[in-house]
């Protein structure tokens, strides 16, 4: 024990002496943290809550095309920018001034209730309820009307199709409106009097978890506090494996080789240093969340009752992040292998974990692939806490495939120690 101590005590004078490296490796991640979370907060609010320019080239003047207008006013998603030519509103958009143009077809109230009254002349024609013969009808097709839109080239396809399910909803239920009042107009009925009820029958609605006995709505802290706190974790990769070359460069090993020191004493002593490391930086997140974030306009952190839960997932996922930097700093040759190695190995258990990309939008070989990252599993853990509110049997899974990759590497690190320096 009294080895360990001094090993530790060691690894912690080395860590002092560079406050430089010490302040990158806990400034660093609250930046990367405020910056990521600022920039994707507006995706997790309500599309209501700000207002997307539109440019609108109305072409038709009539009821149809009026409609439309109180319909996108009405949703309080856009800001309507009216212009009179198409070719400007294209230009505007493929050029990134604006994001979206809607261009309203010339004609299309007249040629829409062209073809309802066809269509309802013609049915009402087959049931005998109009005097004219159906055969007296004209058969001729109406031409169909296309509403245009222009986006952005760089418009994510999340966005062009949400864009695009609500202007089809929005002619579906004007079509319905007019296909009803043509009816109306044909029986000769008063149109204030409610005969078929053109509302909609089936409707929507988000079931939330309730919490506290109130919805429980996550926000962007909930998804990037955790994800980007696993991130600074593992990265510790990268100091570690270069002090651990460093060490062996400098014939600092030779020496304690000399000694009665065991390899795994020496990696014991790292062990407890930079998981210390790895909590400062965890608690600096949360305090972030928790005290900066509400300061800057950005949704608080919510860690009521799970503090314990978080910190379990936070030390386990360190342990799985410094068994990864001794294996790569026990294998690497120089600091120019073991640098470039360590941070590309943490930014590729990063993409295919879900920091970046959520896992169900990968394909389904990535999706497979996603689950032997131990940042999936430490994200997955840290996810069921923060928006499932589980307890930690439920993450015990986890739990243990990160205790079981630390060991894992540790064991590896210990056999080429050996391997390398046999007698």
């Amino acid at each position: 024990m009294h080895k360990l101590w001094a090993s530790t005590y060691k690894e912690l004078l080395l860590l002092l002496r560079d406050w430089g490296g010490v302040a990158i490796l806990f400034i660093m991640p609250v930046l990367l943290l405020l910056v990521i979370t600022s920039i994707q907060d507006s995706t997790f609010k309500s599309f209501g809550e700000f207002k997307i320019p539109l440019i609108l080239v109305d072409n038709d003047k009539g009821d149809v095309s009026k409609i439309i207008v109180e319909s996108l006013e009405d949703s309080n998603s856009f800001e309507i920018i009216s212009m009179d030519s198409e070719e400007k509103a294209k230009e505007a958009v493929f050029s990134g001034k604006e994001q979206l143009a809607i261009v309203i077809p010339e004609g299309l109230s007249a040629s829409l209730q062209d073809k309802v009254d066809r269509n309802v002349s013609g049915i009402l024609a087959r049931f005998g309820v109009d005097e004219e013969p159906e055969t007296t009808l004209v058969k001729t097709a109406v031409p169909a009307k296309e509403v245009r839109l222009y986006f952005d080239p760089v418009s994510q396809m999340g966005f062009k199709s949400s864009v695009k399910s609500g202007i089809d909803k929005m002619v579906s239920k004007i079509e319905t409106e007019s296909i009803y009042n043509a009816f109306l107009e044909e029986l000769g009925e008063d149109g204030d009097e409610v005969i078929f009820d053109t509302d909609n029958f089936i409707t929507f609605k988000e079931i939330l978890p309730v919490q506290n006995n109130k919805e429980f709505i996550p926000n962007s802290a909930q998804h990037n506090v955790p994800a980007w706190a696993l991130f600074a974790i593992f990265f510790i990769v990268v100091p570690l494996s270069i002090n651990l070359v460093k060490e062996k460069n400098q014939g600092t090993f030779v020496r304690l080789r000399t000694n009665p020191v065991r390899y795994a004493t020496v990696l014991g002593g790292k062990t407890i240093v930079y998981l210390g490391v790895c909590l400062i930086q965890f608690t600096l997140m949360l305090l972030v969340g928790l005290y900066l974030f509400p300061l800057l306009g950005l949704p608080k952190l919510d860690v009521s009752g799970k503090l314990p839960t978080l910190y379990a997932v936070a030390f386990f996922s360190g342990l799985a992040a410094i068994g990864l930097g001794l294996l790569l700093g026990t294998i690497a040759k120089t600091q120019e292998q073991s640098a470039p190695l360590g941070a590309i190995l943490v930014v590729i258990l990063a993409a295919i974990g879900g920091v970046w990309v959520p896992v169900f939008v990968m394909p389904p070989f990535m999706q497979i692939l996603s689950k032997t990252s131990p940042m999936n599993w430490g994200l997955e853990a840290f996810y069921d806490v923060f928006l499932r509110n589980v307890g930690f049997a439920e993450i015990l899974p986890e739990i243990l495939l990160l205790l079981l990759f630390f060991m894992l590497t540790l064991l590896i690190a210990l056999l080429y120690y050996r391997n390398e320096n046999a007698v």
